[in-house]
């Protein structure tokens, strides 16, 4: 069996491709580092998947036996941390595309293929496109126990947003306050101060937060 390996075994192939993997997997850490928030241990990760994968594939193929048990052994993989954002898995799966296609020995092919992939993605992230039209914000207003909450600023959002919702009320300061908590939608950024300025004439110039509203859906 040894000597079987031996026989199939390629060293200059072999070299080729791990330093093709290794070399695209460093392009698209650089592509993935562009304009995001990311740590090392995620980069290196992206350097060497495409190698990995290489080396997994490799070894599989044309055989049928070792790779079901390689996808069966592969299937009890989990990933035991914080979730990933959708920028995050799609490079993941980028990374692993091109260690397929090296693994195969497509290295011309794993490498036109991360250029235009690459490529396309800093396009699309340095555009508009995808992005809201509306940017929602959440606004919190704290206000005197003995004020009537309900339709105070209703005039105020007519006014100055496209819409405005209550999401949550709660008591502060031993319930001598209440703050309201609102999803709204400004009509333009450029009436937000304006805006407080009139909500801190109706509060008594209590606390006023208004701040992006925290997105979730870009969590996979």
């Amino acid at each position: 069996m040894f000597t079987t390996m031996l026989e199939n075994f390629d060293l200059t192939s072999t070299l080729i491709n791990s330093a093709a993997s290794l070399v695209l997997g460093i392009i698209i850490a650089l592509f993935y580092m562009h304009k995001s928030t990311y740590t090392k241990s995620f980069v290196v990760t992206l350097v060497l998947l495409p190698a990995i994968v290489m080396a997994v594939i490799s070894l599989v193929n044309g055989s049928i036996g070792t790779g079901i048990a390689v996808m069966g052994a592969f299937s009890l993989v989990r990933f035991r941390s914080i979730p990933g954002t959708a920028r995050e898995i799609g490079f993941i799966f980028f990374a692993m595309a091109v260690g397929l296609a090296t693994g195969m020995g497509y290295v011309l092919y794993a490498a036109v293929f991360t250029v235009i992939v690459g490529l396309v993605s800093l396009l699309l992230y340095n555009v508009k496109f995808g992005e809201p039209k509306d940017t929602k914000k959440e606004l919190k207003i704290t206000i005197p126990e003995n004020l009537e909450y309900s339709g105070l600023f209703d005039d105020l959002f007519e006014e100055y947003t496209k819409a405005a919702k209550l999401k949550r009320v709660r008591t502060t300061n031993m319930g001598s306050l209440y703050q309201l908590s609102y999803s709204i939608t400004l009509k333009s950024e450029e009436i937000e101060k304006e805006f407080i300025d009139k909500i801190r004439c109706r509060n008594g110039n209590l606390d006023i937060t208004c701040g992006q509203a925290a997105i979730s859906s870009d969590v996979l």
